[in-house]
């Protein structure tokens, strides 16, 4: 069955509200079985919010609204409605009473402006919101739900979550979606894409499979539509399991769309100890790792080198190696990951310098260079990646790669 998703509101059109009620609106609707197939994002006025539901009406049978549904004069979402299924708005003394009810345990007065609340189409059968004073309306059309939501998001989400879901369940036994996603470290998506080729194409038919890019990591999404969930789940693990013979030099995972968390557990699970020295980064590599709880425990200490000075001075890298390599080299990052290693006394030390860009800075190498140093007690190696352009892109995939060699050496060492 297919679903519409509709958000109101000026601000999301502006750019001033990202607009997270759609997005978290379609996962919800996926995962009960249905297949969004458009999402509309419309202004206040009324002529808008009828040609978006319009457009919605005719791409799906389940339209779910979110916005508009509040107390002010510019919400005027009600008054639309009414006149889009040519009913009247009638007074519904349940959700006056819920919303006087809301008030008086928050000891906020009651004006007339919230009495408008209560005011909804004939023929309506409400959604109530524990935490609002706006309902949630359903109304039917030619065969069709329309579902009224407020724009709050929490307020949005429980009445979904609460009311809507085991409605939608009940009145439709749809199959559903089962869906894993698999993050790959360490390449490109056309590359990737090349080496999965005779992956691809012994995939069983019912398996669709989506690539997704970013600067971090490849997504792989692979899903199945069914009523047998167990069997499904089954099918894409086995997928899964043959996925990794095809690339086992890549680093991946499906517990994380984000490494530092499968750092915290390799460090944690072998009893390893890990520093870190950057300088293109910025902290950015420790900041990853200490907002997960539980850091200390393995993470114990680093240093941010920008300059080329405080390299020498805090870390104490030589000024002649610098001056004869440059400051964005192999030998330095290997000499900064030697020597923070020694100052925090771990088992594992990661360095990285590199020209993150948009200008090169104190070295002649290429913007978007990284490279990341790894120092134990038996080996000090540097490895060099061309990560382009622009600047986030370069700076977020070298905090990766830098995940990737802390966990790699840490499976090597024990």
């Amino acid at each position: 069955m297919n679903a519409a998703i509709l958000t109101i509101g000026d601000e999301l059109l502006i750019g001033q509200v990202v607009n997270t009620n759609a997005a978290w609106l379609g996962k919800e609707l996926t995962r009960l079985g249905f297949d969004v197939k458009i999402m509309v994002a419309i202004g206040d006025k009324a002529e808008e919010i009828k040609d978006g539901l319009q457009i919605c009406e005719k791409r799906a049978d389940l339209i779910v609204v979110s916005g508009g549904l509040g107390p002010t004069q510019d919400d005027i979402t009600r008054e639309t409605i009414a006149e889009y299924f040519g009913k009247k708005l009638v007074y519904h003394k349940d959700v006056e009473e819920h919303i006087k009810k809301l008030f008086a345990r928050m000891n906020y007065p009651f004006t007339d402006n919230n009495k408008s609340q209560a005011m909804v189409p004939e023929g309506t059968k409400i959604l109530w919101n524990f935490y609002g004073t706006a309902p949630g309306m359903w109304l039917e059309k030619d065969g069709k739900i329309f579902i009224f939501l407020p724009g709050v998001p929490f307020e949005m989400k429980h009445i979904f979550t609460e009311y809507l879901k085991p409605e939608l369940e009940k009145r439709f036994n749809l199959p559903k979606l089962v869906m894993k996603t698999v993050s790959v470290y360490g390449i490109g998506e056309s590359l990737l894409a090349h080496r999965l080729q005779e992956w691809e194409k012994q995939l069983p038919g019912e398996i669709k499979l989506a690539y997704l890019p970013s600067p971090k990591r490849i997504r792989l999404r692979l899903q199945i539509k069914t009523h047998d969930i167990e069997k499904a789940e089954k099918i894409i693990d086995e997928q899964i399991k043959k996925l990794e013979k095809y690339i086992p030099d890549l680093t991946l995972t499906t517990e994380t769309e984000d490494l530092a968390p499968v750092v915290h557990r390799v460090f944690k699970n072998k009893g390893l100890t890990l520093s870190v020295a950057e300088s293109c980064t910025g902290g950015n590599i420790m900041g990853g790792l200490v907002m997960i709880p539980g850091a200390s425990k393995f993470l114990k200490g680093g240093m941010v080198t920008y300059a080329t000075e405080t390299k020498i001075s805090a870390l104490g890298v030589p000024r002649e190696i610098i001056k004869k390599y440059s400051v964005v080299s192999e030998e330095v990052a290997k000499e900064m990951a030697r020597r923070v290693r020694e100052i925090f006394k771990t088992d594992i030390a990661i360095s990285v310098t590199g020209n993150a860009g948009p200008e090169k800075g104190d070295s002649d190498k290429e913007v978007g260079t990284c490279i990341i140093g790894v120092a134990t007690e038996y080996q000090v190696e540097a490895h060099t990646y061309l990560f382009g352009q622009p600047r986030e892109k370069a700076i977020l995939r070298s905090i990766s790669k830098a995940y990737e060699w802390a966990i790699n050496k840490a499976e090597e060492l024990k």
